[in-house]
């Protein structure tokens, strides 16, 4: 089975982890979809993102829900009907999900040098912190930066907020697989702890808001 994790990071707070290695056939097969759903991946001309729509519905029926359960408001946000956030993501080969009582946002992206010349679009002052002439870390530096940029951009689900000039990232280790972010926009104004651990050739960041 390509449940690649499941556990327990917070009270009640979990965390899925799906491999996708399946056929697209493989993945449709047992899962029940809403008709608006049903639109949306027969609308998908990818079949990538179809795989990765199909691979978070059964990360849902590992935790115990169907896409029946799953609805967007307005501003694009998932939620739960039984009133427990979600935050959903897939990139590739992987997908996540993440439940809890608390506001969360969960991200996952591929490492690869893309990131170096996109940097300025989404880094401001953590170019003070950044070693540029490593490579290797800069890269894996820049994707956990992007990774909690979305994650918290997924969390407040705020038009406008900013990924350069309202998300900041402190000094972390990489070693530490964690760290602390803070958010100013409107109202929205204090610290984030972010989790991160890096799987084959992804980067997994999640925030869960503690305040």
């Amino acid at each position: 089975m390509p449940l690649h994790k499941s556990y327990t990071i917070a009270p009640n707070t979990k965390l899925l982890v799906w491999k996708i290695t399946e056929s697209l056939e493989e993945l449709s097969n047992g899962t029940e979809l809403k008709d608006v759903c049903q639109s949306r991946i027969d609308s998908m001309k990818s079949e990538q993102h179809r795989k990765g729509f199909l691979s978070v519905r059964k990360l849902l029926n590992e935790a115990g829900y169907t896409d029946f359960d799953l609805f967007y408001t307005e501003d694009g946000k998932p939620h739960l009907k039984d009133g427990k956030n979600i935050s959903i993501t897939h990139s590739f080969s992987f997908s996540a999900i993440i439940i809890s009582d608390k506001s969360i946002g969960i991200d996952m992206e591929i490492r690869r040098e893309k990131a170096i010349k996109i940097a300025d679009k989404f880094i401001n002052r953590e170019f003070d912190f950044l070693n540029t002439d490593d490579v290797s870390d800069y890269v894996s530096r820049l994707i956990v930066i992007w990774g909690v940029k979305e994650a918290l951009y997924k969390m407040f689900s705020r038009k406008g907020l900013s990924f350069k000039q309202n998300i900041e990232v402190a000094p972390f280790e990489m070693g530490d697989t964690k760290g602390t972010a803070t958010v100013n926009y409107m109202e929205i104004e204090g610290n984030y702890p972010f989790y991160f651990e890096e799987i084959e050739d992804f980067t997994l960041v999640y925030s869960i808001d503690n305040n």
